[in-house]
């Protein structure tokens, strides 16, 4: 049998993993994190759309890798290629 001590315990314990079941996970888009700048949804546009959309980008990296991966620099932003589809548009970080 056990102590109160041993009761209360169990009962903490039991508390706390019923509040850990009960945990609510937030998840922010990467554009909506930092100040409010107007980031284009690009994911599955090739690079010539992404091009006539957001005109030039200041530096190319890459291709780097197998499979290929590109990344176009805006003034706020990146754009990252898989061969020459977008996968994500990604925030610079403004510290």
């Amino acid at each position: 049998m056990l102590s109160k001590a041993g009761t209360l315990i169990a009962a903490t314990a039991a508390l706390l993993l019923a509040a850990g079941a009960q945990a609510e996970t937030i998840e922010v888009p990467v554009g909506a994190q930092g100040d409010d700048i107007p980031v284009e949804q690009l994911r599955g546009l090739n690079k010539h759309q992404v091009n006539a959309r957001l005109g030039e980008p200041v530096t190319i990296q890459g291709p780097i890798g197998e499979p290929a991966i590109t990344r176009w620099e805006y003034a706020d932003f990146y754009v990252y290629f898989e061969r020459d589809m977008a996968l994500h548009t990604v925030k610079k970080h403004r510290g």
